[in-house]
């Protein structure tokens, strides 16, 4: 008696593999982003290798609806790209394998769609005839934040510029950069 094996089927996730996946889903939810969105960019990564919907929708046990969705969501945010394996018709998708591609991958589309805006309507509202008739203390805030936004915006962008190892190096600075800072005033 020949047992086939189910076209689709898939090695099970390892324990620790499945609460990766499992925590990075209850962490999307926190994010902004669906549960299941979360997962599916979190199986892909750890996967390692392009994989199509129905193998991520077995392996995860949800419907492939939702794994459609989830893919074309993260496909706008750039996280998954499609990918085809040749001698075969369905689409594939993968995710970087590198976690800094991601870190700036998700900085850069979190600050066009989040922060980028909110400059944008600073600038608008300071360029506006009526901005002067505003209240002072009002005005002075709204300017105080479009400083703050773009300083910060700036910041970012030269911070996403640098090799990951330089980056790592400047994160772990940590206090020590307030210390130089504060030493260099002579406090």
């Amino acid at each position: 008696m020949s047992v086939e094996a189910a076209p689709y089927a898939v090695d099970p996730l390892s324990p620790l593999s499945r609460r990766f996946v499992l925590h990075w889903g209850e962490m999307g939810s926190r994010w902004g982003v669906n549960r299941t969105v979360a997962q599916v960019h979190a199986l892909l990564f750890l996967s390692g290798r392009p994989m199509d919907a129905e193998e991520i929708a077995g392996t995860l046990v949800v419907a492939r609806s939702n794994v459609s969705n989830s893919l074309r969501e993260l496909i706008n945010l750039k996280l998954v790209r499609v990918s085809h394996k040749v001698g075969e018709r369905r689409d594939h998708f993968e995710t970087s394998k590198d976690v800094w591609e991601l870190f700036r991958t998700v900085v850069r589309e979190r600050k066009a769609r989040e922060f980028d805006p909110t400059v944008a309507m600073l600038r608008e509202l300071s360029a506006d005839p009526g901005f002067a008739a505003e209240d002072a203390g009002a005005r002075q805030r709204m300017q105080d934040t479009l400083a703050l936004m773009t300083a910060l915006s700036s910041w970012g962008e030269e911070m996403l510029r640098l090799e990951p190892a330089t980056l790592m190096k400047v994160m772990k600075l940590g206090s020590r950069i307030q210390k130089l800072l504060r030493d260099g005033d002579g406090k």
